[in-house]
Order: C-alpha cells, then sequence, then structure tokens
C-alpha cells in the first residue's frame, strides 16, 4: 500500500516538467480569468490538483497578482461524513465560507474554479442524504452564485485529469495510462496542446461571435428542437442577448468562464417552454450519475420527470425551489464540436455540455439581456429570466436533432439541422 507521501511525490513527479499542463495553467491566468495587476484570485481544486494549482499560481504571480488563495477539497473527507456524519449533519453547509467568498467577490477576487472529481463519488450514498446535502448547500451558496451568474467579477472554469475520473473515461487503461488519457484529452479540448494556445481562443472567440452575432440579429422569441424523442419548445426572455466565447464582466475584464467551450447560449423565458425533453448524455451532480432524464414541460415548469438512474436525486434537484423546474440557460453546440467528435463520454458536465446543445435548470445568466448593467433583479424576473438556488446544465443534442428560430410573427428559419449549424 501507498502512503499518501509517496502518492503526493509520484503524482508531482508525473507532472513534472509537463509543457501542455504549463500551458493550460498560463491560458487559464491570461485568457481564462484574465487576471490583471494587483488583483486577488481564489482557486477551488480538489486536492489531487495540486500539480495545477501551483501552476497557476506561478502565472497568477508572474502577472501581478494580489494575493493567490487555493482552496481543496478532498473526496475522502466528503464520504467521511456520509458514513459517519449525525444525520442532522446534512441539512447544513458552511455558510461563513460562502459568505467569505460573496465578500472577495465584491472586493473583486478573480474565482477559478479545478474540476476533477470522481463523477460516481456519492453514487453508493444515500440518495436523500445527498438530496438534503445538496440542498443545504444550494441554500447557502446563493450569494456566491447570484455574483458568479450576474458576471460580476471575472472567473473561470478548468479540468484536472483526476484519477477516479479517469478510470471512469477509461476503464480499459492502467491508473497512470487512463489519467495520461483523460489529460491528453483535456489538453485537446482545451487547444492546450497547441504551439500557441492563446492565439488560438482569440480565433477560437472570433467565429463564435460570429454566430451570437447572427442570432442577435435575427432576435427569434423561440426556438424549437426536435428529434430523438425530444419535442421541445423554448420561449426567450425578452430583450435576451446571445453569448459566447469571451465575455465581459461587470468589472470590465474580459475573460473566457469556460475552458473548454464550444457553446453560445442565452436566457430562455422562465414561463414559455413547452414539451418534452430527453437526455442525450448522462448528468453528473454532485458525486451521482443520472441518467436517461426525461422532462414535460407546460407554462414554463417540469411537471413530469423520470431518469433510468439517479431518479431520486433528480428529483430531489427539481424541488431546490420552484425555480428549479424552470430554465435558466439554453445553449447551442454543433455535433462536430471537438470534444463530440473525440467520441468521449467525460461524465463531466464542463465537457459534455461542449459536445451537445444544452439547457439549464435554475438561476438563468443575467448578464445574457441588452443593456444587462442598467436592469434591476426585478427587471431580469419582468423579462422572463429565472430564479433559482441551482444552476445544472444537461445535454438534449445530437445528430438527430433539429432546431428552428422561431420569429416574432411565427415564421421559422432553420438554425439546426441533424445536430449542425443550418
Amino acid at each position: 500500500m501507498i502512503d499518501q507521501k509517496t502518492g503526493d511525490k509520484m503524482q508531482n513527479k508525473m507532472w513534472e516538467n509537463n509543457a501542455a499542463l504549463d500551458k493550460l495553467a498560463e491560458l487559464s491566468i491570461k485568457t481564462g480569468v484574465a487576471l490583471t495587476a494587483g488583483q486577488e484570485l481564489l482557486i477551488t481544486a480538489p486536492c489531487e490538483a495540486a500539480p495545477l494549482v501551483r501552476r497557476l499560481a506561478y502565472h497568477a504571480y508572474k502577472e501581478g497578482a494580489g494575493v493567490v488563495t487555493p482552496l481543496f477539497s478532498d473526496p475522502e473527507v466528503t464520504l467521511m461524513r456520509y458514513r459517519h456524519a449525525r444525520p442532522e449533519s446534512f441539512d447544513h453547509a458552511t455558510q461563513w465560507l460562502f459568505d467569505g467568498m460573496a465578500q472577495a467577490f465584491d472586493a473583486n477576487t478573480a474565482r477559478l474554479a479545478v474540476v476533477g472529481e470522481d463523477p460516481m463519488l456519492l453514487s453508493q450514498q444515500n440518495p436523500g442524504n445527498v438530496g438534503r446535502a445538496n440542498q443545504a448547500m444550494s441554500k447557502a451558496s446563493s450569494a456566491v452564485r447570484e455574483r458568479i451568474t450576474r458576471f460580476d467579477i471575472n472567473w473561470s472554469i478548468i479540468a484536472w485529469p483526476g484519477l477516479a475520473w479517469a478510470k471512469q473515461v477509461f476503464p480499459l487503461l492502467s491508473d497512470e495510462e487512463a489519467q495520461l488519457a483523460l489529460a491528453d484529452a483535456i489538453f485537446k479540448a482545451s487547444r492546450a496542446d497547441l504551439d500557441d494556445p492563446i492565439a488560438a481562443w482569440v480565433e477560437h472567440n472570433k467565429n463564435l461571435r460570429m454566430r451570437t452575432d447572427w442570432l442577435n440579429k435575427k432576435s427569434f422569441v423561440a426556438l424549437r428542437f426536435y428529434g430523438g424523442g425530444t419535442d421541445l419548445t423554448v420561449g426567450l426572455a425578452r430583450d435576451h442577448e446571445w453569448m459566447g466565447g469571451a465575455s465581459v464582466a461587470r468589472n470590465g475584464i474580459t475573460c473566457n468562464p469556460n475552458i473548454p467551450s464550444e457553446e453560445v447560449f442565452t436566457t430562455p423565458h422562465a414561463l414559455k417552454v413547452e414539451g418534452t425533453a430527453r437526455s442525450t448524455k448522462p448528468l453528473s451532480y454532485q458525486g451521482t450519475l443520472i441518467e436517461d432524464i426525461c422532462v414535460t414541460f407546460k407554462a414554463g415548469s417540469i411537471t413530469e420527470a423520470t431518469a433510468s438512474r439517479g431518479e431520486d436525486v433528480f428529483l430531489k434537484l427539481l424541488d431546490t425551489d420552484d425555480g428549479a423546474r424552470r430554465l435558466g440557460e439554453v445553449a447551442l453546440v454543433p455535433n462536430s464540436s471537438p470534444i463530440s467528435q473525440s467520441g468521449l463520454l467525460f461524465y463531466n458536465t464542463l465537457f459534455d455540455e461542449n459536445a451537445a446543445c444544452h439547457i439549464a435548470l435554475g438561476q438563468c445568466y443575467s448578464k445574457c439581456f441588452r443593456n444587462s448593467e442598467n436592469l434591476s433583479a426585478e427587471d431580469i424576473v419582468e423579462r422572463g429570466g429565472n430564479v433559482s438556488m441551482v444552476h445544472v446544465d444537461w445535454m438534449i443534442g445530437s445528430e438527430e436533432i433539429d432546431i428552428d428560430g422561431i420569429a416574432e410573427d411565427g415564421s421559422t428559419i432553420s438554425v439546426f439541422r441533424k445536430g449542425e449549424w443550418a
């Protein structure tokens, strides 16, 4: 048996002098969060991702960061709670921590999240406890989520090839081979494997901007998704604006919130969604894998919901609040995206959502409105924006999906055909 100290040394050696890992770190600081001189940076990451976090700190300080503060999570500590905590523990979350994070964002601290956790971590735990813990965390983190979805500050999400995650994606490979294979997939999807990833992202952002400009010019009142068991009409919020790739935060800094990202997205009308939607990829939510989701919307709200796996957790999610049954985001991703063409199921929303068109339950992005900086929370709701303690993306796109844009006069324009831009 390898002790923790020896295991850490082996991990550090594996990633020592890894050029692509360093490029990902540099890209994340300069293009992802686009850190400015003197700005502080808050990083959250699994403890396994320490080699990446150290490179992030290196590049952050080279860019003139004020203070870089890492917050690490440990899957074993998480499991100890589910195995040994008293029942009342699952109705509580660390409110003081989220209050501190909200205070940091109010002081213009940038936010960088590193994901890489085991997607199946909580699959064997009591679904009721998982649902209660998720609900408690959603309530406690509402102030943080509000600042992120409002784009108060520059923020970004990147990935680390966690071992348990890697074994889920590549179950037939050895531990080291699986982790290196996942790392290669992450680097490729993030464009960190290229000679100049930063220049590549400049070009990629231009291409995404072409899509958003076209959609904003059309100003559809709704989108209809149909094919593969889905027939869903998503009304779009009044004065909605399509976004994708680089976005300007309210503090004036242009950042890339997701690395990788292949989507263009906007805000649906919370009261104007009708029909049936089926998931085309599993949803990994808070350590539980949820598969074969099928929901029915009426007047914007989910009235029926099933899943072949993880249904109890999904239903608990829907019961978080009224807004959890309504949409806060709709996003378009062609089936030809690099992540889709990799043929991999990542079991991670950051990647899988960039392989397919998707919708998100819960809180809307208030940034996705024209003149959003002048709109109050009440203005956002009046225009159709949703309010919730959660924001959870899941995939409904595939090569079978067609999408029509519906104009104000009822006429339609082809947007997607067989999973591709029309």
